[in-house]
C-alpha cells in the first residue's frame, strides 16, 4: 500500500521526529526520493509492503521554535500541504498519515489547517497519538468553537494509532473508526550488553551494596571498578523545568544529605545531558550552580548524540527521569534507558507507569524531590536492572514495532466485518 507520511524527521531532534525517521527508515525510506535518485529498494523495508512518500513537514529550525507561532510558519505549512495534495494525484497515494497535536494551541491550529486542506484529497485518514493529553485539554482549557473546529477537521478518522492504553482516550475524543494500540521501539542501542555492559554493571552495583553496608574496599578495587563509591545518576532530556531537570538536581543533593548524615562512602552524581531550551531556565541552573554543595554533585553535558550519548548510557548507573511535561506519552530516553538495564526513577505520568512492572520501587508523584530522593536510595543497592533489558527485548524493539506499526496501517485496506458479522450483535 501506498502512503502520504504528513510529518517532520530531525533536525530539530526529539523524541516524535526521531520515531518518525526510524518508521521511514523501517519501511524503505522515501519512495519520492527513490524514483527521483534512483535508489534502488531496501528488502528489508519492503518486506513490511508499505511504501512512503513524505512530506517533511518541518516548521521549526530549533527546538525553542516548536510550538511558537510565526508568520512565516503559515507559509511553510500552506506549501506542505500543496505538496502532498500533488503527490496523491503524482504518485496515486491516498492514504493520509498524520501526527495530532498535544494540548497547545498554536500546534492545534495547524492541525485545522491540515486537516481543511488536505484530508478532502485523500480517501483514508491515520492518526498516530505520539503526544498525550489532548482530549483532557480540549474539555477542560479551551473554548466550545475550539473543540467544534477540532471535531469537524480530524473526527472519524479510518484509524487512530496509540502509544499506550492511556493514550486511548485522546484518540476515542475524536471517534475513529478504529484504534490500534502501538508501542515505540528503537534499535537496539547495545546488542553488546550481555558481553560488555552487564558484567561491569554487576561488579559495580555488588560494590555498592557491600559499602552501603559499611564494608571496606581497598584503592585497588576501587579503582577496578570506576571508583564505585560514585553513583552516576543520569538524567537525558530537554534541559527542562517540566522534565524534571531540577527537581533532579534537588533530589541528588537531598539523597546525599542522607547518605552522609549514615556516614557512608557513596555519593550520587547527576549528569545531566541535553540543551536548553528557555535562556531564563538556562540563567537559573547556572546560578544554581553557584551553590558548592549543587555545582559539586551535577556536571551538566549539553546535548549529546552518537557517541556521547552511548558513553553517557554506558557509565551510568541509574536513570532519572522525573517529567512532569504536557505532551509526554512514551519518551524514547526511557526506552533508551531500559535497553541499558538501567534502573530507572521516573513519575506516576500519563503513560509511563504502563511502561513499567507492576509496584516498580522507582515511580514516584511528579514535582516530589523528596520521594524521588528515596527512590534513588531505595534503588541502589535494591535494583541491577536486568529485568527492564528483558521488557526492552519483549515489548520495545525495532522489529517488534515496525511489524506492529505496519499491520495496524496495512489494516486500513482490508475488508472491515459487516455489522451483522460482529461477535454479539443482535438484530432489533
Amino acid at each position: 500500500m501506498k502512503l502520504l507520511v504528513f510529518a517532520h524527521t530531525p533536525p530539530p531532534h526529539h523524541g516524535q521526529s526521531y520515531m518518525v525517521q526510524l518508521m521511514l527508515a523501517g519501511f524503505g525510506g522515501d519512495h519520492r526520493k527513490r524514483r527521483k535518485n534512483f535508489v534502488p529498494r531496501n528488502p528489508a523495508g519492503d518486506a513490511h509492503g508499505i511504501e512512503c512518500y513524505h512530506v517533511n513537514n518541518r516548521l521549526s529550525k530549533r527546538l525553542e521554535d516548536i510550538g511558537e507561532f510565526r508568520g512565516g510558519k503559515l507559509f511553510l505549512l500552506l506549501t506542505h500541504c500543496l505538496e502532498a495534495i500533488w503527490c496523491r494525484y503524482r504518485y496515486g497515494v491516498t492514504n493520509f498519515y498524520y501526527i495530532p497535536a498535544p494540548g497547545k494551541k498554536s500546534a492545534l491550529y495547524r492541525d485545522w489547517m491540515v486537516m481543511f486542506l488536505c484530508r478532502p484529497f485523500f480517501k483514508t485518514m491515520i492518526l498516530h497519538w505520539h503526544a498525550a493529553g489532548l482530549a483532557k485539554w480540549l474539555e477542560t482549557s479551551v473554548q466550545i468553537r475550539t473543540r467544534a473546529l477540532t471535531y469537524r477537521g480530524a473526527k472519524n478518522a479510518d484509524l487512530s494509532i496509540v502509544l499506550s492504553r492511556y493514550n486511548l482516550a485522546d484518540a476515542e475524543k475524536l471517534l475513529p473508526q478504529s484504534v490500534r494500540v502501538v508501542s515505540n521501539g528503537i534499535p537496539d542501542p547495545c546488542p553488546d550488553f550481555a558481553t560488555t555492559i552487564l558484567p561491569r554493571r554487576l561488579a559495580r552495583f555488588s560494590a555498592r551494596k557491600r559499602l552501603l553496608a559499611g564494608e571496606h574496599l581497598d584503592a585497588a578495587e576501587l579503582e577496578s571498578l570506576g571508583q564505585p563509591q560514585t553513583v552516576r545518576v543520569l538524567y537525558l532530556a530537554h534541559c527542562m523545568r517540566e522534565k524534571g531537570l531540577f527537581d533532579a538536581m534537588q533530589a541528588v543533593v537531598r539523597a546525599n544529605r542522607t547518605l552522609a548524615s549514615g556516614t557512608s562512602p557513596v555519593r550520587l552524581r547527576l549528569v545531566a545531558a541535553g540543551g536548553f531550551i528557555t535562556p531564563e531556565e538556562k540563567l537559573e541552573f547556572d546560578q544554581l550552580m553557584l551553590d558548592p554543595e549543587m555545582g559539586g554533585v551535577v556536571e551538566a553535558r549539553g546535548f549529546v548524540s552518537g557517541e556521547g550519548k552511548a558513553r553517557a548510557f554506558r557509565e551510568a548507573d541509574l536513570f532519572c527521569f522525573p517529567t512532569y511535561y504536557l505532551g509526554e506519552n512514551q519518551p524514547v530516553n526511557l526506552i533508551e534507558a531500559f535497553a541499558h538495564g538501567l534502573p530507572i526513577v521516573t513519575t506516576h505520568w500519563r503513560s509511563l507507569p504502563e511502561m513499567l512492572p507492576a509496584n516498580y520501587p522507582g515511580l514516584v508523584p511528579i514535582r516530589s524531590p523528596k520521594q524521588i530522593a528515596d527512590a534513588l536510595l531505595e534503588l541502589l543497592a535494591r535494583e541491577s536492572g536486568e529485568g527492564l533489558r528483558q521488557i526492552f527485548l519483549e515489548r520495545f524493539t525495532m522489529e517488534k514495532h515496525l511489524a506492529t506499526l505496519a499491520d495496524a496501517i496495512a489494516s486500513i485496506e482490508r475488508p472491515r466485518p459487516s455489522l451483522l458479522a460482529r461477535p454479539g450483535f443482535v438484530p432489533s
